[in-house]
């Protein structure tokens, strides 16, 4: 595949609307696929589909934890080039945090819970 070729797959992997909000809500971090179904108020199946693209595509990284999946970006920069492409279009995009009412034994643990 040409150089040409892969930015143009690297584009049409995140250039749906859901793929771009998972990143975003992912963010520079480490997030739970607990996490995102409560920020993005997504069903399972719908969030596993787009989340297995974009393992696909090496642009997440997966640790499981027991039963919990956790992702993060493998290069932050994806996040840079969301938000200029945002800016080339004079848009702002929403900051999406995810959500912390979640039972996964990471977030126990970052309350202090046992």
């Amino acid at each position: 595949m040409s150089s040409i070729e892969q930015v143009a797959a690297l584009l049409q992997t995140i250039g749906q609307g859901s793929r771009l909000q998972i990143l975003l809500a992912i963010g520079e971090g480490e997030t739970c696929v607990c996490h995102l179904k409560a920020t993005l108020s997504w069903r399972q199946a719908y969030l596993s589909q787009h989340l297995m693209a974009l393992r696909n595509a090496g642009l997440l990284l997966a640790r499981r934890d027991g039963r919990y999946m956790h992702y993060k970006l493998s290069d932050p920069r994806l996040l840079m080039l969301i938000r200029y492409s945002a800016e080339l279009r004079g848009e702002s995009l929403p900051e999406l945090a995810p959500s912390h009412d979640c039972t996964c034994p990471n977030c126990r643990c970052k309350r202090g819970e046992t």
